[in-house]
């Protein structure tokens, strides 16, 4: 992914308000992102804990920001495992959570909504290119794709999500 700036990530976002785009904070390590890792950028706001955003590269090179509501914390088990349905990374339960999307337009404003199970932490670029290691107390699953599979894989994940939200 080419870097973005504020300005760019900001004006990117099809189903929120300008203001709420404009009031969301960006991550604390912004400045120190790993950019050329990275597939999409996702982070939950240091501001307001229960919200997420992810701003993925669009189709016409022009970024395309989704903002998410964060489920409140729940029980979990370190028992049981749940899947990322974009990565298809493998977390103790509490890695994993429940996104939601309002959905782009007047269906948004009505209060539709999507949602979409994923890495509690946003990171699945770094997750499928190996650079960080999911909670498990089995170990992980070793897949026969190799990484540029599994990229291609995530970003068709994320692009049909991304696409129910603009879509409705």
């Amino acid at each position: 992914m080419d870097p973005l700036t504020e300005k760019q990530i900001r004006a990117s976002f099809v189903n929120s308000t300008k203001g709420e785009a404009a009031r969301l904070r960006l991550p604390l390590d912004f400045a120190e992102l790993p950019w050329t890792d990275l597939d999409f950028l996702g982070w939950v706001d240091p501001g307001a804990p229960l919200r997420a955003h992810l701003v993925v590269p669009g189709a016409d090179e022009k970024p395309l920001g989704v903002s998410l509501r964060v489920p409140a914390l729940g029980r979990t088990s370190a028992m049981k495992s749940s899947l990322c349905q974009v990565c298809l990374t493998a977390h103790a339960s509490s890695g994993v959570s429940l996104f939601t999307a309002p959905l782009a337009g007047q269906r948004g404003r009505q209060g539709n909504t999507v949602g979409i199970y994923l890495c509690a932490d946003l990171a699945c670029p770094l997750y499928v290119r190996g650079r960080r290691q999911p909670q498990l107390r089995s170990g992980r699953q070793e897949e026969s794709l190799t990484t540029e599979e599994r990229v291609t894989r995530l970003r068709t994940n994320l692009d049909a999500f991304t696409a129910k939200v603009v879509d409705g």
